[in-house]
């Protein structure tokens, strides 16, 4: 049966998710855009890409190449997105959802820095095809990975598009509408009943992807109620995407072990980008979770890139419910995926705080790609990307 907005209502009490305009959710007022970028952020780009800076400048011809940014794209929307082979054996369909996330992203992000409506114009075509069409994600336990991670990566597009005066109104409504029915309640309810299984069953990044979207989600509707649940879960959540679950074990020489270090690399890079993207869009709403419990983030974050660039870490035998982990995993070793800008420019550059394997971790990719630049399954999609370009400041 597919998750819809109707049968997890009847579950878990959430009637209200479709009114766009409470009154109990506009305590206080959002910025927008700002999600993961602000205004400024989108100027700052522009300007630097205008000028030939660097790296902006080969960021920026990273993104014009890839054909996600190209005026060509055209969206491919379904009714039902399937991830992982449920009971009744419908088939997989989710790359349809990563492709157009990435694209709506990266048009959106290449209209604001060219200033060519043309971009903007197909941007909103993609949200347009799939809040028209879309009405809900299914599948095995998988379908909550799609509900966060391509629910953040739409309402990220969504959030930059918002400034295009020729959206219509109805439509973006429409859009909204759509993210509050179809993909909130899927991320409320795993980080609430985590799908029936034993609270630490499931890895970080499950519950790092449902963060992602609940929060980006919260800031695209001005849904203080949904921003708050989101924030309050990385501080005290039950589940493993919390962040003294996640950055579970301190080290003297300031190391923090992270849950997935004896899973496998790749996963643990996927929890940096998740996570960074998270702290992004609270930081862009005066939130600094970057800095929450003596920067317990950046010593999580320190520990994956130092180990992911061949040196040791320290490791103490990792144990929930489902596995005992007696070493570091070594599986992925020196996964690359577009992660560390993010964390280097916020940390070292904004900060002026020492973040040394971070930052040699983002010489090492830089410049970053986005969607489609790390090969054509969904891990080369599960981040957005684009760091170089979007999140480089210039030194202080």
């Amino acid at each position: 049966m597919i998750l819809s907005f109707k049968h997890i209502s009847s579950l878990i009490g959430l009637a209200a998710v479709i009114t766009l305009g409470a009154a109990s959710a506009r305590a206080d007022s959002f910025q927008h855009p700002g999600a993961l970028h602000t205004q400024a952020d989108l100027e700052r780009m522009k300007t630097k890409v205008e000028q030939g800076a660097q790296p902006w400048l080969d960021g920026w011809n990273v993104l014009i190449k890839n054909p996600h940014a190209s005026l060509n794209w055209t969206p491919r929307p379904v009714d039902v997105v399937y991830r992982g082979k449920d009971s009744a054996g419908h088939h997989e369909n989710y790359a349809a959802l990563f492709n157009d996330t990435a694209a709506a992203y990266a048009l959106a992000l290449r209209w604001k820095i060219s200033g060519d409506a043309a971009y903007a114009d197909k941007a909103t075509a993609i949200l347009d095809a799939w809040s028209e069409k879309l009405t809900g994600i299914d599948g095995n336990s998988d379908k909550f990975l799609a509900s966060g991670i391509y629910g953040y990566q739409f309402a990220n597009a969504a959030e930059i598009m918002r400034t295009y005066k020729k959206w219509p109104e109805s439509n973006f409504n429409r859009f909204k509408t759509m993210m509050l029915n179809v993909f909130y309640p899927m991320n409320h309810d795993f980080l609430v009943r985590h799908n029936g299984a034993k609270i630490d069953h499931y890895w970080a990044n499950w519950d790092l992807a449902n963060m992602d979207s609940m929060i980006a989600i919260g800031i695209l509707t001005d849904r203080r109620d949904i921003y708050s649940e989101a924030v309050n879960y990385f501080k005290h959540g039950a589940g493993n995407g919390a962040i003294e679950h996640f950055v579970w074990k301190l080290y003297p020489d300031g190391l923090g072990q992270t849950q997935e270090s004896g899973r496998d690399q790749g996963h643990s890079m996927l929890d940096v980008a998740l996570l960074g993207e998270f702290c992004q869009m609270a930081w862009n709403q005066h939130d600094d979770l970057f800095g929450y419990k003596d920067n317990l983030v950046l010593r999580g974050i320190e520990y994956i890139a130092r180990y992911n660039l061949g040196m040791d870490v320290p490791y103490t035998p990792y144990r929930n419910s489902d596995v005992t982990q007696e070493v570091i995993s070594s599986a992925s070793r020196g996964d690359t995926r577009p992660v560390w800008e993010l964390f280097y420019n916020h940390y070292a550059i904004l900060k002026g705080q020492d973040a040394p394997y971070t930052k040699m971790s983002a010489e090492k990719v830089r410049p970053e790609g986005g969607g489609g630049n790390y090969g054509p399954n969904s891990g080369g999609f599960d981040q957005l990307g684009y760091g170089t370009l979007t999140f480089t400041l210039a030194p202080r």
